[in-house]
């Protein structure tokens, strides 16, 4: 069964920087989001295993509208260079023009030490350490310039630099953001791209200390999806997914997460952070409610092995239709689907 109208695959569905698997022990790949229109095809977020998963769907590099990162954790990037220096490969005959690659300028200064830290740890890249989307993209290709430049001269490829154009989101001005204190201030949401099949918003989310982070939104003329991104509740991810068609919103499992930590340290900071910068099922079934969302997914699992039950509880804030879809699923964002042919997956199969 294949969607017609615009549709999400959720290429993968697993967050956090690690290898997860679901709780029968089958594989689930790191967070990516294709989102379909008119036979364009845009990239949110570049998980673990997010271009085999593209090319596991059928979507074609040659139809790819743009990629889009919501923040520059590395489980939401670590296949980006796969689709840079494969994708580049794979566009070799393609006529298009450059790629866009969006997402959020350099932090500006390092995050703030733990209080539970004993001692000051060395940054990484000192002379830079906290790039955004461009200087990623710069230095990725930096890195694969043995390989970039091989293929460049030897087999003359075209040069990725020529394929993909990074574009930092610029953050209207007086918004009050402070990447330590003031990391999602209340405010509008605001446009960041637009092509003849969407028009994309982004608004500020809070995940301290990871900032800018950012919630986008596509609208086109048959429907919406907005997808959260990491984040804890806030009234812009309220603000931005009202009345939205479909919301494919994080969730964490909180109690089962702290089972998988023995370095006692290591889990009194890591559980900080996840509590300030996430959100349960059940907080982000308020948020849908909230948001008057017509239909709510749920993604970016973890752990990804949480029984199916930890995840329904979203339906104890939410009663509209709830999906939680495996990798490779298809869910409809038109607004003239039924609730009863909202997502099937790529196989055929019934999403659930």
């Amino acid at each position: 069964m294949e969607l017609s109208g615009p549709h999400v695959i959720t290429l993968g569905t697993a967050g956090g920087p690690r290898w997860w698997k679901d709780q029968h022990g089958t594989p689930r790949f790191g967070i990516a989001t294709a989102v379909v229109v008119n036979g364009t095809w845009y990239m949110v977020d570049c998980g673990q295993g997010a271009g085999r998963q593209a090319n596991a769907a059928g979507l074609d590099m040659a139809d790819l509208g743009g990629i889009f990162i919501t923040h520059m954790h590395s489980d939401h990037t670590v296949d980006l260079p796969s689709l840079l220096l494969f994708g580049a490969f794979e566009l070799k005959n393609s006529s298009r023009g450059p790629i866009p690659v969006v997402g959020p300028g350099d932090r500006g200064k390092l995050p703030p030490l733990s209080p539970r830290a004993t001692s000051v740890p060395v940054p990484v890249a000192p002379h830079r350490p906290t790039p955004g989307v461009a200087g990623l993209v710069e230095g990725l290709l930096a890195a694969y310039a043995t390989d970039c430049n091989d293929r460049i001269f030897d087999s003359l490829a075209k040069s990725p630099l020529d394929q993909f154009d990074p574009r930092e989101i610029v953050l209207p001005a007086g918004t009050g953001f402070d990447p330590d204190t003031n990391v999602a201030p209340d405010m509008e949401p605001f446009e960041i791209f637009r092509d003849a099949n969407v028009t994309v918003s982004a608004i500020l989310v809070s995940h301290h200390p990871t900032a800018p982070a950012y919630a986008f939104r596509f609208d086109t003329d048959a429907g919406s999806v907005t997808i959260s991104g990491d984040t804890a509740p806030c009234a812009n991810m309220v603000r931005l997914a009202t009345g939205t068609d479909l919301l494919l919103h994080e969730a964490i499992n909180l109690d089962l997460l702290a089972r998988q930590y023995s370095d006692a340290q290591m889990l009194q900071a890591t559980m900080d952070h996840h509590r300030r910068a996430h959100t349960t099922a059940a907080e982000a079934g308020k948020i849908a409610y909230d948001a008057g969302a017509r239909h709510l997914a749920l993604h970016h699992l973890v752990p990804t092995y949480s029984p199916p039950e930890a995840w329904s509880e979203a339906r104890s804030t939410y009663s509209g239709p709830l999906s939680i879809p495996d990798d490779l699923d298809v869910i409809s964002f038109s607004r003239t689907s039924t609730s009863d042919s909202l997502s099937v997956s790529v196989a055929g199969n019934a999403a659930g």
